[in-house]
């Protein structure tokens, strides 16, 4: 079982992410073998891991760590990240992800939709198994209440060229920052540590999150579609205004406005040309410069964590460094 060549420099991370791997395959057991081979796809369709990972540093700081449940978890966690990517492809009418077709494309949106609903059953039924008390089991439901509300409000928003900076951040705060902020909550949490400590992991993993997020939104304006693997500015077309475009709005709004207002029937020039504005307007080194802030935030809490024997605080530097210091 192959896992993303990013943890071949952290063997035993790379082992546990392996046995994650494994644990959601034998999770996935349908009678309908169409949605089965669905969801079979999207957990091998080459993902990066990254929430489980982060579980899985987190839970090496507590004193009561089982490798066993720590697995399990993370299992969960990427089961719950797998079902809200299946929901968003399908609300989103995307056709590619991860430069493969996605599910909807492949299946149709029924197969998908029960794809997706298959995976959050079975996240749950992992975390009733595994989990010591209530409370990640809590905090899950919250979170899939809040990953929901950050959907919901990317769609209100949709084609809003009044949309804030605050309304966009609190929207991916909800779609983005909290699975990153809940893995390292959980990861802490369950391995006994304190809840104040594990707070304040959470707090890195959504300093992490927002600053993921906003990173993978500048890509959009930095690189083609065969790197990010999908169409660069689709989301434009589909009216999901993401920061570079919202700072740009900031200084060159009746410049943008006369493209924006022709929605989903932009051309492949008029595109072209609200990248070259949006560089021009200045959207993308603002937007560079706050991920830049949550992404000092994110190392500064990590540096202020206790040294384990086994250098989670170090891989913990390491890996949110590659990951946020991305091309953009």
């Amino acid at each position: 079982m192959n896992i993303h060549p990013m943890w071949k420099n952290y063997p035993e991370l790379a082992k546990e992410l392996n046995s994650t791997l494994k644990l959601m395959d034998s999770n996935v057991n349908l009678k309908n073998k169409d949605v089965e081979k669905a969801v079979m796809s999207m957990i091998h369709s080459g993902g990066k891991l990254l929430r489980p990972a982060y579980q899985l540093l987190f839970s090496q700081f507590g004193e009561q760590r089982d490798a066993k449940k720590a697995i399990a978890l993370a299992a969960a966690i990427e089961l719950l990240h797998t079902a809200t990517l299946i929901h968003d492809d399908i609300v989103d009418e995307a056709d590619i992800r991860r430069s493969l077709p996605t599910i909807r494309s492949q299946f149709g949106n029924s197969t998908a939709v029960y794809a997706g609903d298959y995976l959050f059953v079975s996240c749950f039924k992992l975390l009733a198994d595994y989990s010591s008390s209530l409370k990640s089991i809590q905090l899950n439901s919250r979170s899939m209440e809040k990953i929901l509300s950050g959907e919901l409000g990317q769609m209100d928003n949709r084609y809003n060229v009044d949309m804030t900076i605050d309304q966009y951040l609190e929207n991916i705060s909800g779609k983005t920052a909290e699975l990153f902020s809940l893995s390292c909550f959980v990861g802490a949490y369950e391995s006994g540590s304190s809840e104040r400590f594990a707070k304040n992991c959470g707090k890195i993993g959504e300093n992490i999150g927002l600053a993921f997020q906003i990173i993978d939104d500048v890509l959009d304006y930095t690189q083609s579609t065969e790197q990010i693997g999908k169409p660069v500015l689709e989301d434009v077309r589909q009216g999901v205004y993401s920061l570079p475009l919202l700072y740009a709005l900031e200084e060159g709004r009746e410049t943008l406005l006369p493209y924006l207002e022709k929605g989903e029937n932009l051309t492949d020039n008029e595109t072209d040309k609200i990248y070259e504005l949006v560089h021009s307007f200045g959207g993308v080194s603002k937007a560079q410069k706050l991920a830049e802030k949550y992404t000092q935030q994110a190392l500064k809490g990590i540096t202020k964590l206790p040294e384990t024997t086994t250098d989670a605080k170090k891989q913990l530097l390491e890996i949110t460094q590659a990951i946020l210091v991305r091309q953009n």
